[in-house]
């Protein structure tokens, strides 16, 4: 394949004119053995030539080109850990297409996190009046888990796992929270709770509270 130069310039560059420019292309075609000899056929062009590699080593050879002109590329192996719950907080409304055979299978749901896809969610999983009532659970808080996103789809698949309550309360966004960054709130077990003193209300003691700083 033919190999197109680009050639960086700034101001001082513009000044010396299309000359400058050019010579500067010829330079680096040279830099990378391409036969220059090829020329324009229309009169007084002053583009930018198409050059043609010689006998010499072929250019499209990756390992035959100068560093600065390969785009890097990688490939995922392995994911080490997963650092998202794969949880999000969100609404759920009907498909816009109502004679779709997805309409009456799946739900959309929709995260208050924009950078979390949009999921389908099974009608299984929303409340049974969902499809009847949809305008009941307009403002309604629910917890989706994505469970799979397929690369040839533009939305991710996913489940219902419970309804909050209402948005905008304290109680429904705190556990929303709680859940998209996968922190444990759940109750403390009673192991945790008999190293707590027992005989209530507790003081401490003058004699503990002069080995301590008070930081009230």
């Amino acid at each position: 394949p033919d190999v197109i130069i680009e050639a960086q310039f700034d101001d001082n560059d513009a000044e010396r004119g299309q000359d400058h420019l050019q010579d500067t292309l010829t330079d680096d075609i040279k830099k990378l053995s391409l036969d220059t000899g090829e020329k324009g056929k229309a009169a007084g062009a002053t583009g930018v030539h198409r050059a043609k590699q010689d006998d010499g080593p072929k250019v499209n050879d990756p390992r035959l080109l100068p560093d600065e002109f390969l785009q890097r590329t990688a490939k995922v192996v392995y994911i080490l850990e997963k650092k998202h719950s794969r949880a999000a907080t969100g609404f759920i409304k009907l498909l816009a297409d109502r004679n779709s055979e997805l309409f009456k299978r799946c739900a959309m749901f929709s995260p208050v996190d924009h950078r979390v896809p949009r999921v389908y969610v099974p009608l299984a999983d929303c409340p049974p009046d969902f499809v009847t009532k949809p305008e009941t659970y307009s403002q309604m808080l629910f917890i989706c888990r994505i469970v799979d996103w397929k690369e040839d789809s533009n939305f991710a698949s996913g489940q219902l796992c419970k309804s909050l309550g209402q948005a905008g309360e304290i109680e429904p966004e705190s556990e929303g929270i709680l859940t998209e960054y996968g922190v444990d709130f759940s109750d403390f077990s009673p192991e945790v709770l008999e190293c707590l003193p027992q005989n209530l209300p507790w003081v401490i003691s003058p004699g503990e509270l002069a080995k301590r700083r008070d930081l009230r």
